[in-house]
């Protein structure tokens, strides 16, 4: 581990035992990424240097700030993508963790004109409204990664006050308040949207109303069901959840 996050040890453990747990559950693959925002500098975020989810350790985790540079000047490679992370956590102050997927569930949702909505009760953290963000728009023909900050603004303001932003033949973007809680989100969005798209073909789909995600809405995102989620995953992933 870097001795610069020793006073946030804890932290670092989580992030590494959410990359595991991701790669785990099929949200992740050789591509994608988790970071939090660094607890002792709000400016500052904490993620892997570029690597495979399953394969990052607590001394491949490094700090950048807000813009997408790297604190230290010995930092390896770093993901490509690391402006998706950066931009949101300056657009939102109420954000501490973010993950990037590419999960093939929700793709569908992203090159059509149908909405993904919320419609199994354990996807409910995923809010009512999932915009659709498309780089095209803005930039013209791209390798459609959000490689620059102006990239990545255009996608924090595009997700707005919403948790889940869909990106156009790309993937997913998720933001929470807790790591916790946006891996929850990124585990059932791809569940959620896979149920949508099953249902369609039975008939009217029936989505949770915005009265029910805000009910849902209220619960503490450290409360006791978020963290024996957190554990039941580590668990399976074989990992140290760390301290709650």
């Amino acid at each position: 581990m870097n001795h610069k996050f020793e006073h946030i040890k804890n932290d670092v453990i989580k992030l590494v035992a959410a990359n595991r747990v991701l790669a785990n559950e099929g949200v992740v693959d050789a591509y994608g990424h988790v970071s939090i925002r660094n607890p002792l500098n709000k400016n500052e975020f904490l993620i892997s240097r570029s690597l495979s989810p399953e394969l990052v350790t607590e001394s491949d985790i490094y700090a950048f700030t807000l813009d997408g540079k790297p604190v230290e000047s010995n930092t390896p490679t770093p993901y490509l993508e690391r402006f998706i992370h950066g931009s949101i956590y300056q657009e939102r102050d109420d954000i501490n963790a973010v993950i990037h997927s590419h999960a093939d569930e929700v793709l569908p949702f992203s090159i059509t004109d149908t909405p993904l909505l919320p419609v199994i009760l354990t996807a409910s953290d995923m809010g009512y409204s999932v915009p659709v963000w498309d780089i095209r728009d803005h930039f013209g023909d791209t390798n459609l990664l959000v490689t620059n900050q102006e990239q990545g603004n255009d996608l924090a303001v595009g997700l707005g006050s919403n948790k889940v932003i869909l990106m156009r033949g790309h993937g997913f973007t998720a933001a929470g308040r807790t790591l916790i809680e946006v891996v929850k989100v990124s585990i059932y969005l791809p569940k959620n949207a896979k149920i949508q798209l099953q249902a369609s073909s039975l008939g009217k789909v029936k989505s949770l109303s915005k009265g029910e995600i805000d009910i849902r809405s209220k619960v503490d995102p450290n409360a006791p069901q978020m963290v024996k989620a957190w554990e039941f995953w580590c668990s399976k992933a074989g990992v140290n959840p760390g301290k709650n």
